[in-house]
């Protein structure tokens, strides 16, 4: 047997074969990893295959199928009258290298070695363990589809080609660590993309030589995403909905699909991005606005609204005469940072008890939580009524924000200002609110600014964040992806304008901003 480098070709001796993939598999001490010994028109031959992730009824029709052909079958080239002609199952590959041979085993595939061939034939017959698709707890809509994404990447693939039928989509397939060759795909229009934007993808994913990806997309993304560890802003965006996902692939986006995990990420993505939700654009524009605009403030208000009262509360002078009454009447026991940094922590600890409580207990909770907690805190001085009271208001608001990730920043934020409230009173939530802002306007997600359209400004696009655009008048992909392919519906040709001189300046202006997708289009 020939060794070059990791390829390990097929021998021609069927036992050198079969010890080799033996050794590897451990056969016989791993119980789930199967051999069988057949014949095949008087060759010996054998198969090899995952207990449970490997088709029955396909291995036993091929094993029919063989069964049945004579030596005189195979004249006079065996090996291709088997591949072409005697294998009787649609996917079908060969293979010349025993690692790939296991990784096909593991993978869900049956493999046949066949003695005096140097080529194992391969069949794409897995069969994964899988749910059916049902709506994700975290992107309910009240109207809209319910077949949301699973935890086997085919099935994924699929509900995303049901509502992409364009030619151009690409699902590039890539495996990801040593030990675990966790399948990732690539998903983008190939048209429409930016194909520098997905180069980048693609070899930060191909660089990654970590053994295993056992927390799947979440440590994918931390080998990926740019900028600093430490940053708590999502630099990418993850849906559980294919509709969401579909609607992202227009406009060039790119989507990174991980085996085993319902969520797939969304590249790139700014802060506008995690504000969006489906729900917006399954009502009529004009309620789709009003759902939008209600949903920023509540992400305003669960960020702000505590240290700003908190800001009052403790230099009173700060207020107009008309504003006199916000504040307490009355202090408690414990100072009023500390009860709003209590609070927090009480709210988080409830919000990660009601993750690890069965439904049936999670009405309890909540009553242990409104009524023997926080009614009698009040009552024995332990918090103040308005304390309880604003970050409650702050806590639906984390609760309204569609981003989780985003939302999980944000209570950090409030953390941070609550914090820096309290030690230097208004300079330091000027201070602590600048910090954020700067963190935020030097971040990027592959390229693309954070901010953006806010920071570099750009009014037509910071209109369609604050407004939902009714859906026939999104004529143009936006400019911060440089798509391919800018129109996304024709023009009526009496309307058509010509490009306007302004139009044009901000275009020019706009090819600089995102150096990182421009490289191979300059070359």
């Amino acid at each position: 047997m020939t060794i070059s480098g990791d390829i390990v070709r097929v021998d021609t001796d069927l036992d050198v074969n079969n010890n080799w993939i033996m050794k590897e598999l451990g056969v016989g001490q791993s119980f789930d990893a199967i051999r069988r010994d057949i014949n095949i028109a008087g060759r010996r031959a054998t198969l090899f295959y995952i207990n449970g992730m490997a088709r029955e009824d396909v291995l036993t029709y091929v094993l029919t199928s063989l069964a049945k052909l004579k030596r005189e079958d195979l004249a006079p080239d065996a090996y291709t009258k088997i591949f072409t002609q005697y294998m009787s199952y649609l996917q079908v590959e060969a293979l010349d290298d025993l690692h790939k041979v296991v990784d096909k085993i593991l993978s869900g595939g049956i493999v046949v070695l066949i003695d005096g061939f140097k080529k194992v034939i391969q069949l794409d017959a897995r069969n994964y363990p899988v749910r059916n698709p049902e709506e994700s707890d975290l992107e309910r809509v009240v109207r809209g589809s319910r077949d949301n994404f699973v935890e086997t990447l085919l099935f994924n693939v699929n509900l995303l080609r049901r509502r992409v039928r364009d030619p151009k989509l690409r699902t590039e397939i890539l495996q990801v660590g040593s030990r675990s060759k966790t399948d990732v795909a690539v998903v983008y229009i190939q048209d429409i993309a930016n194909p520098r934007l997905v180069d980048i993808i693609k070899e930060r994913i191909k660089a990654i030589k970590m053994d295993g990806l056992p927390m799947a997309e979440k440590s994918l993304e931390e080998f990926i995403e740019p900028g600093s560890y430490w940053n708590p802003f999502p630099r990418v965006r993850y849906t559980e909905r294919p509709d969401v996902a579909a609607s992202h692939l227009f406009e060039g986006h790119v989507l990174v699909m991980v085996d085993t995990s319902p969520s797939v990420m969304i590249l790139p993505a700014t802060i506008f991005h995690h504000l969006q939700h489906a729900e917006e654009f399954r009502q009529a524009p004009l309620i789709g606005t009003f759902l939008r605009v209600v949903r920023f403030v509540g992400v305003f208000l669960s960020v702000f609204l505590p240290p700003l009262w908190l800001l009052a509360a403790l230099q009173h002078d700060l207020l107009p005469p008309g504003l006199a009454w916000i504040g307490p009447k009355e202090l408690g026991k414990i100072p009023l940072v500390w009860q709003f940094l209590f609070a927090e922590l009480g709210i988080d600890l409830m919000r990660l008890a009601a993750i690890h409580t069965p439904t049936a207990l999670a009405t309890a909770l909540g009553l242990i939580a409104a009524v023997l907690i926080g009614q009698i805190a009040v009552a024995v001085g332990f918090f103040n009524p308005e304390v309880i009271l604003y970050m409650a208001i702050a806590a639906v608001g984390i609760f309204a924000t569609p981003s989780y990730e985003l939302g999980m920043a944000n209570t950090l934020v409030r953390v941070i200002l609550l914090i820096g409230v309290g030690l230097f009173r208004l300079p330091g939530l000027v201070a602590m609110t600048l910090g954020i802002f700067l963190l935020l306007m030097t971040t990027k997600s592959f390229g693309l600014p954070y901010l953006w359209p806010l920071v570099p400004f750009n009014a037509s696009a910071l209109k369609d964040v604050l407004i939902r655009p009714p859906v026939p008048l999104i004529k143009l992909r936006s400019k911060a992806l440089h798509p391919q392919d800018f129109d996304r519906q024709p023009y009526p040709e009496p309307a058509r304008k010509p490009l306007r001189r302004k139009d044009q300046e901000e275009g020019e202006k706009e090819k600089h901003i995102w150096p990182e997708l421009e490289k191979k289009d300059d070359d």
